[in-house]
C-alpha cells in the first residue's frame, strides 16, 4: 500500500484567498429550490437503506432537490473519503476505509429499485490502491448492466494517475458515456486540483476516445479564470476528442475552500454554449447551476444537443 502525501491545503489556498475580503454577493439567478416531495423521500430512503454514498450529498450539489425529486441520483463508489485534497471539493480528504467488494451489487440493486432509465456513477480518488479502484469500477458497471439492461449509464471517473492499464477496464465495461472533469483552466489547475495535471487529464480523455467511448468533461467558472482561458480549455477538450462539455458556476462549499472570485452572468454562459457548438462539441450544457450530471440522460444521445441548438437558432431567426 502506498504512503499518501501529507498536504497542507490551507497553505496552498492562501495565495488564492488573499485579497478576497470583499467577496462578491451571490446573485438572484443562483437561488436553489429546497429538496421536497415524495420522490425525493423515496430516493433518500433507498440511499440510506442500501448504505450508499452520493456525490449529490457529499458534493453539496445545488440540483439535488430537482434530481432526487425526479427519482435520480449520482452514486459515489469506493467510499466517501478521497485521497486527494482539491481546493474546490466538499468530499472529505483522508485515509479511506478498505474496499467494499459488495458495493457494486448494492449500487446495481438500488438503481433497479429506483427504476431509473439513466444512472450516473462517480468515485473518490483512491491513489493508495495499486489499480486506483479500477477493479471496483469494472465490477460496478458490469453489475449495473446485468441487473438493469435497459438503463443507460454515465461514469464520471478519476484520472487513475493517467495509467492506461487502469483506464482500460472502464472501457472494456462499456458504459454509454465516460466523463472526466478538468474542472478549471490550465493556469489554475495546481491551485484547484492540487494533485492533478491538466494535460494528464487531456490524455485520459484522449485514451477514452481512442477506446471508442463517448466522452465528456466539465469546467467550473468563477475561480479567477479569464474568458480567453475558458475558450482555450474548450478547444483543448475538443482537440482531445471530447463529445460533451458542461460549464457551471463554482460555489464555495465552506470557508475552508477556495473563494468565489466572480459570479458569471447567464449571458456569458450562453456565449460559451454558442462557442462550444461552433467548435464542434456534440452537446454543450452551460449555465450557472449546471453540474456534470445535470441533464446527463440527454448527454447519452448522439446529436441531441446539436439538433436542439440548431432548432433554437432557426426559431430565433424566424421570429
Amino acid at each position: 500500500m502506498q504512503e499518501l502525501p501529507v498536504i497542507n491545503k490551507s497553505q496552498i489556498l492562501e495565495s488564492l484567498v488573499q485579497g478576497t475580503e470583499n467577496r462578491p454577493k451571490k446573485p438572484d439567478w443562483l437561488r436553489v429550490k429546497l429538496p421536497i416531495g415524495e420522490s425525493y423521500k423515496h430516493v433518500r430512503g433507498l440511499v440510506d437503506t442500501h448504505k450508499l454514498h452520493t456525490i449529490c450529498e457529499s458534493g453539496n450539489c445545488p440540483n439535488m432537490g430537482e434530481c432526487w425529486g425526479e427519482g435520480t441520483a449520482t452514486f459515489m463508489i469506493l467510499g466517501n473519503v478521497c485521497t486527494r485534497s482539491c481546493g474546490f471539493c466538499a468530499v472529505a480528504t483522508g485515509r479511506p476505509d478498505a474496499v467494499d467488494w459488495d458495493e457494486p451489487q448494492r449500487v446495481a440493486e438500488a438503481i433497479h429499485l429506483m427504476k431509473v432509465k439513466h444512472a450516473v456513477i462517480t468515485s473518490v480518488d483512491r491513489d493508495e490502491l495499486k489499480d486506483g479502484g479500477s477493479t471496483i469500477w469494472y465490477n460496478t458497471i458490469k453489475a449495473v448492466k446485468s441487473l438493469n439492461p435497459l438503463t443507460t449509464l454515465e461514469t464520471l471517473i478519476p484520472d487513475f494517475k493517467g495509467q492506461k492499464e487502469n483506464i482500460q477496464p472502464v472501457i472494456e465495461a462499456a458504459p454509454e458515456v465516460v466523463s472526466h472533469n478538468i474542472e478549471t483552466v490550465e493556469r489554475l489547475t495546481k491551485q484547484v486540483r492540487i494533485q492533478a495535471k491538466y494535460w494528464r487529464s487531456m490524455e485520459v480523455l484522449r485514451t477514452l476516445k481512442e477506446g471508442g467511448m463517448r466522452t465528456k468533461s466539465g469546467i467550473m467558472l468563477g475561480l479567477g479564470e479569464s474568458k480567453e482561458e475558458v475558450i482555450q480549455s474548450m478547444h483543448d477538450l475538443r482537440n482531445s476528442g471530447v463529445d460533451v462539455i458542461t460549464l457551471g458556476q463554482y460555489l464555495q462549499p465552506s470557508k475552508k475552500h477556495l473563494p468565489v472570485i466572480r459570479f458569471v452572468h447567464p449571458d456569458e454562459f450562453a456565449e460559451y454554449r454558442e462557442i462550444g457548438y461552433s467548435i464542434g462539441f456534440d452537446y454543450v450544457e452551460s449555465g450557472p447551476l449546471v453540474r456534470s450530471s445535470y441533464h446527463s440522460d440527454k448527454h447519452v444521445i448522439e446529436g441531441y444537443g446539436r439538433a436542439a441548438w440548431k432548432k433554437q437558432k432557426e426559431s430565433l431567426q424566424l421570429s
